[in-house]
């Protein structure tokens, strides 16, 4: 909207009332981006984890409802190894501090200290991923062995397809920072991200336990 027209719009026109005159908003200072539910980013993320929570919610039932069925738990097999699970529960509760750091960085307004705390992420992110290979190979079950086995493989093979698509998002939105195209709104992606992950290692903990201590217990 040009001046000319704004100072047009300041006086109603033939036929038109001082009602319809109030509902003319300049909204040129009102900023392109935001953090926090003022922003529609916040709110697909916080529908897409309640989305997600819920399926994860129903597999740790799959398993206590087959464990009340079966006339022992772990049907058939050993209980999985400790090692490699508890140390990624290490690493992702270890992670949680460079990713606030890199929120915080974020809806500060400081691109460099968000790409270094998110590439810190990143490299958290591979390392658990590594290690995931590990566990995979140390549940002693195959997924098609029998129910429990699958069971354990779906919630497994769920949280880890949630690590592989955070982690492919954490990478596009490092490289973006350090190298461009930039634009503020990539701020607030990070910020989103930094929730995402929480809710990622937030929902391993009672998997971890499910596939770990139930099966013990």
């Amino acid at each position: 909207m040009n001046a000319d027209t704004r100072t047009a719009r300041t006086r109603p026109e033939d036929g038109e009332d001082s009602d319809t005159r109030d509902l003319v908003l300049d909204v040129r200072a009102l900023p392109s981006f935001a953090f926090g539910h003022r922003s529609v980013m916040w709110w697909s993320t916080m529908g897409l984890m309640l989305i997600e929570g819920t399926v994860f919610a129903i597999a740790v039932m799959m398993v206590f409802y087959l464990r009340t069925r079966a006339p022992a738990w772990p049907m058939a097999a050993d209980a999985p190894g400790l090692l490699w699970g508890t140390l990624n529960t290490a690493v992702l509760l270890a992670s949680l501090w460079p990713n606030q750091l890199a929120k915080n960085a974020a809806e500060r307004g400081d691109r460099a200290k968000a790409a270094l705390w998110l590439s810190v992420c990143l490299v958290s992110s591979v390392a658990f991923l590594v290690i995931r290979g590990f566990e995979f190979a140390a549940l002693n079950v195959n997924w098609y062995a029998n129910a429990y086995g699958s069971v354990v493989w779906l919630l497994l093979g769920l949280h880890t397809t949630h690590l592989v698509t955070d982690t492919v998002d954490t990478a596009v939105l490092a490289v973006l920072l350090f190298t461009g195209p930039f634009e503020g709104k990539r701020l607030v992606d990070v910020s989103e991200n930094a929730i995402y992950w929480y809710f990622v290692v937030l929902s391993w903990l009672p998997i971890y336990g499910v596939i770990y201590w139930v099966s013990r217990y």
